[in-house]
C-alpha cells in the first residue's frame, strides 16, 4: 500500500489561485514558489495591482487561535510604526482565511535584501528595532502560544529522535550526551529566571529585509514567550572580540527604547543548545514531507548523526566557557 499524499501536494498552482481569488482579487496567472519549508508561501501576481505573498499554514501546527496571536502581534507592531510585515485584512478585519483543507494569509510583497551583520551601524539600528518590538511585546503575553522552554525544546526533542531515528550504533551517546545537555540547560535557565516577554522568535538574518536604509521584519511564525536574548543571540557570529564588539552595538540601540538585563547573556548558549535539538527533531517530524528528504538529503545518515553528536557535545562544552560581557 503507497503511503498516502502528503497534504501540501494538493497545491498546485490553480489551487493557490483559487484560494486567493476568494478574497476578491482576480489573479494574472503569475505564481511564483517562495522558499519555505514549514509553511507553503507564493507570491501571486493579482491584475491592476502588486503582487500578493500567500501564505498556506502547514496543517496541524498551530491552532487557529495560536495564528491569530500571530497576527495580533505585527498588527501591535504595525501600529506603532514598527517596519513589520503584517497580514492583509479584508474589509470585516478578517486576516485568516480557510481554502479546502488549509488556513491561509495573505501579506503585501516587500522587496528587500539580507542584513549586512558585519556592520556595526546596521547592528545599532538592529538593537534599536528589537528594543522597540520588545517594549511591545512585553506589554502583554500570549495567551496561546507556547514558550520556549527546555521541555517542548529540549526533552520532547531528545525523546522523539530517540525513539524514531537514532541509529542503535550512536543511541548510548545520543542520550548519554542529550540528557546531561538538557539537564544543564534546564538548570541555567532556572538560575536566570529572565522575564519571558513576547519575541520574534526566529530573528536570523533570513527574516531580515534591509530595504529603505533601514530592517523590515518578516515572518512571525514562530513568535513565542521567550527571554528578550532570543532575539539578539542569532545576531552574533565569529570569534569572542568579534561577538564581544556586535552584542556592544545592538544593545546600545536595544538599550534606548527597552532596557536589556545582563543577566540574560548567560542564556545564550542554552538557547543555543535548544535550537540545536529542536531543528534536529523538527527534521525528523517533517519527514514524511516529501521536500525535506529532497532538500534534507544529509539527515539521517551516519555522517550527520556523528556530526550531530560532536555538536552536542561541543554545546555542553560551551556552556561552561566565559560569558560574553557588556561594558
Amino acid at each position: 500500500m503507497q503511503d498516502a499524499p502528503h497534504p501540501f501536494q494538493s497545491l498546485s498552482p490553480e489551487f493557490v489561485m483559487d484560494a486567493v481569488e476568494s478574497q476578491g482579487f482576480v489573479c494574472d496567472c503569475r505564481n511564483l514558489t517562495l522558499n519555505s519549508y514549514e509553511n507553503r508561501v507564493y507570491q501571486v501576481g493579482v491584475e491592476e495591482g502588486t503582487p500578493l505573498i500567500a501564505k498556506f499554514y502547514r496543517p496541524g501546527r498551530w491552532s487557529e487561535a495560536q495564528i491569530l496571536e500571530e497576527h495580533q502581534f505585527g498588527f501591535e507592531l504595525v501600529e506603532q510604526e514598527l517596519p513589520v510585515v503584517a497580514p492583509w485584512r479584508n474589509g470585516a478585519g478578517e486576516s485568516l482565511f480557510a481554502f479546502g483543507e488549509f488556513r491561509f494569509a495573505l501579506y503585501p510583497r516587500k522587496g528587500g535584501q539580507a542584513p549586512e551583520l558585519d556592520n556595526l551601524d546596521n547592528l545599532l539600528i538592529l538593537g534599536r528595532l528589537l528594543g522597540r518590538l520588545h517594549a511591545i511585546g512585553a506589554v502583554q503575553p500570549f495567551r496561546h502560544r507556547p514558550p520556549l522552554d527546555g521541555q517542548s525544546f529540549g526533552r520532547q526533542s531528545v525523546e522523539f529522535i530517540a525513539e524514531h531515528f537514532i541509529p542503535a550504533d550512536y543511541r548510548a551517546n545520543y542520550l548519554a550526551l542529550s540528557g546531561e545537555l538538557v539537564q544543564a540547560v534546564e538548570e541555567r535557565l532556572a538560575q536566570v529566571a529572565a522575564p519571558l516577554i513576547r519575541t520574534h522568535g526566529d530573528c536570523h538574518a533570513g527574516n531580515i529585509l534591509w530595504r529603505d536604509n533601514a530592517p523590515h521584519l518578516v515572518d512571525l511564525d514562530d513568535a513565542r514567550m521567550a527571554p528578550a536574548v532570543q532575539d539578539l543571540w542569532m545576531m552574533l557570529s565569529g570569534d569572542r572580540l568579534r561577538q564581544q564588539r556586535q552584542l556592544a552595538e545592538l544593545v546600545e540601540g536595544y538599550n534606548e527604547f527597552y532596557d536589556f538585563h545582563p543577566r540574560e547573556l548567560a542564556l545564550i548558549e542554552p538557547l543555543r543548545s535548544l535550537r540545536i535539538m529542536h531543528y534536529c527533531a523538527w527534521l525528523g517530524r517533517r519527514w514524511q514531507d516529501p521536500t525535506f528528504p529532497h532538500h534534507f538529503s544529509w539527515f539521517n545518515t551516519p555522517r550527520y548523526w556523528g556530526e550531530h553528536i560532536l555538536e552536542l557535545r561541543e554545546q555542553l562544552a560551551a556552556l561552561n566557557e566565559p560569558l560574553l560581557q557588556l561594558d
